[in-house]
């Protein structure tokens, strides 16, 4: 049987990108020199939690959006079938990434 992430509340699940490896002027990273990526995409969010006044506050974030994290130390991260997910709280997520026109 195939698991499955679904998650609960204000929570979103995070699939990190790959840090950039080369800066826009050509040079190249060392592993060791780079920080944990702020940068991933959303896979999947809870149905957002209840204010005091029993009114769901939906998550901001949806499914497909590219967001930035407030810090590298956001959310916890979870392994499952051999792939890690990061799962955060919706005020971990600093901004959602669009494309310019």
């Amino acid at each position: 049987m195939k698991e499955k992430l679904r998650p609960l509340h204000n929570n979103v699940i995070i699939k990190r990108r790959d840090p950039e490896q080369v800066t826009p002027g050509g040079i190249i990273i060392a592993d060791d020199a780079q920080s944990k990526n702020l940068r991933g995409e959303v896979l999947a969010v809870g149905p957002g939690r209840m204010n005091d006044k029993g009114v769901r506050l939906e998550v901001s974030a949806k499914p497909g959006d590219v967001v930035l994290l407030a810090n590298e130390y956001a959310g916890h991260e979870v392994t499952l079938a051999g792939e890690k997910y990061l799962i955060v709280r919706d005020d971990e997520i600093t901004a959602v990434v669009e494309a310019a026109s």
